[in-house]
């Protein structure tokens, strides 16, 4: 979706999947960053992922779980080494 510039939406299962994963347009935006006193408005890369997955393989929490990690391996690709 992202290639086409589209900000977010909703991928669907062909037949033979168990999942799939979208990500969106990478977009410079306002971003708030650090926490407390701390928090400051910083321009950042973002993207909104979207995960869909056949429920009758895949639990509700370990595809969440799934999409966290992604995220994770995203904001800091160092810990995709961990994996």
């Amino acid at each position: 979706m992202g290639v086409f510039g589209i900000d977010t939406g909703t991928p669907i299962i062909n037949g033979d999947e168990s999942a799939i994963l979208a990500m969106g347009a990478i977009k410079r935006r306002p971003w708030v960053v650090g926490s407390g006193d701390d928090e400051q408005i910083v321009p950042r890369w973002v993207t909104t992922l979207a995960v869909s997955f056949d429920h009758q393989l895949i639990d509700g929490e370990q595809g969440s779980l799934f999409l966290d990690d992604v995220s994770t391996v995203l904001s800091e690709p160092e810990l995709a080494l961990l994996f």
